[in-house]
């Protein structure tokens, strides 16, 4: 079983992989596109359960470990050596340990706000808690999800267009996927253990609107100086909400190695 991938075609230079967040799908990077393909090859991927992906059964395949396996079959399927990798909010905590675990191959980084990486584990919620609300999902289906604050149909700075495919992207989503991903990946997203040890070049896209996670920005270059930070006027999903200057702030960083 493989996750759905999406290769867009018309890009130049080095294949980057995008990675979105939690209740997203690929939609999370429709206002990129364009601007990408000017200097890389769009590499999009849809978490389980999201979007067009399947929805696996066996639990293993929910964890971080996983993943990684995942994303390397898909460069190994490319047929790519290295590549450049982007990370969304929960997709960050997962581009951030390939990025560590899989250096050789990962030419540089990029990511953005992501409470769930650069959290300490148990930091932001108890596994109690966590484990509550991951049975709620399971159990009460599309209107817990629905419930959720992150929910796309909260968001107000997204393209009427982006944000329309995002609500029919996101009725898609398995609750049971939801459900495992909060038992078995959340636990194991936060990245402060191995941040510090990254050697590939790294970069932030802030979203500066997003207060909680200012102290988070302020923790990420204390463990890792050499980040290079970019802060944009916008909030959480700063990729679609400021797409032009996240995407010149991507390309600024690829052409500087």
């Amino acid at each position: 079983m493989k996750p759905y991938v999406e290769v867009v075609s018309g890009g130049t230079g080095p294949h980057l992989l995008l990675v979105h967040g939690f209740l997203s799908s690929r939609a999370q990077w429709r206002p990129n596109l364009e601007g990408l393909k000017a200097f890389c090859r769009p590499v999009i991927v849809e978490l389980w359960g999201h979007g067009r992906s399947p929805t696996p059964d066996n639990p293993d395949m929910y964890r971080v470990a996983s993943y990684l396996a995942a994303f390397d079959e898909i460069r190994r399927d490319l047929g790519v050596e290295r590549w450049l990798v982007c990370g969304q909010s929960f997709g960050a905590g997962l581009t951030i340990r390939y990025a560590h675990q899989h250096s050789r191959h990962v030419i540089g980084q990029v990511f953005t706000n992501s409470l769930s990486a650069l959290s300490a584990p148990g930091e932001r919620e108890s596994e109690t808690n966590r484990l509550v609300r991951a049975d709620a999902m399971e159990r009460d289906g599309r209107p817990a999800i629905e419930a959720l604050r992150f929910h796309p149909r909260f968001a107000t700075r997204f393209a009427p267009e982006v944000k329309q495919e995002m609500l029919d992207d996101v009725a898609r989503i398995s609750p049971a996927a939801v459900a495992n991903a909060l038992r078995y990946t959340t636990p194991q997203l936060s990245v402060v253990d191995c941040l510090g040890e990254i050697r590939v070049p790294s970069l932030l896209i802030n979203g500066v609107w997003e207060r909680p996670f200012q102290p988070l920005r302020e923790r990420a270059l204390k463990l890792l100086p050499s980040l290079g930070v970019i802060d944009l006027e916008g909030g959480h999903s700063i990729n679609a909400e400021a797409p032009l200057l996240f995407n010149e702030a991507i390309k600024s960083f690829v052409s500087s190695f």
